[in-house]
């Protein structure tokens, strides 16, 4: 958990309004009972969680593919080779989708604008050396040429829901 308690209030207020705002077909599903909080969220989402990542191609279509996924700050971090499909689609069509699951114990889902924090034609996030250190221990300091091989992305989300079949076997909520 990396999140500020600032970072987790604004998930919460983000899972919540997602909820509120899904129809009546996804809320019979995910309802008060089978969710997270924010703050189990973050106490779950540890570590690289495999993504499915939704991008769109110039025509239109629906691509998806894995990616690494690291919840940090409340957002899904990923990365990929600057070559891939994903990058290019990425880079002119910003928005994406991302689902997390756990068998049918979980699901996290999420839309939203994929933000390039280390591009080479632009000066990098001010986010990208926290996340780049993050990256190296996790990874390894030599794992990729950081800057000429990979990109990386910050999925700002405009909605996410949670489903989780039974609550309680979620880490608890941190104490304060």
């Amino acid at each position: 958990m990396r999140e500020t308690p600032e970072e987790t209030r604004e998930l919460q207020d983000l899972l919540d309004a997602s909820l509120s705002r899904s129809t009546s077909h996804l809320r019979s599903i995910v309802s008060p009972e089978r969710t997270l909080t924010a703050a189990q969220l973050t106490a779950t989402l540890t570590g690289m969680c495999t993504l499915a990542l939704s991008t769109v191609t110039a025509s239109g279509e629906p691509r998806i593919s894995g990616a690494d996924g690291h919840f940090l700050h409340g957002r899904w971090h990923f990365g990929t080779a600057r070559t891939a499909a994903k990058a290019r689609h990425l880079a002119a069509r910003p928005a994406a989708s991302a689902a997390h699951m756990r068998g049918e114990s979980l699901g996290v889902f999420t839309h939203g604008t994929a933000v390039a924090l280390n591009p080479l034609d632009a000066p990098a996030s001010p986010d990208w050396p926290p996340l780049l250190a993050y990256l190296k221990d996790f990874y390894g300091a030599d794992a990729f040429d950081w800057s000429a091989e990979v990109v990386y992305y910050r999925l700002d989300p405009h909605w996410m829901t949670v489903f989780a079949a039974e609550p309680a076997a979620w880490p608890p909520v941190p104490a304060t």
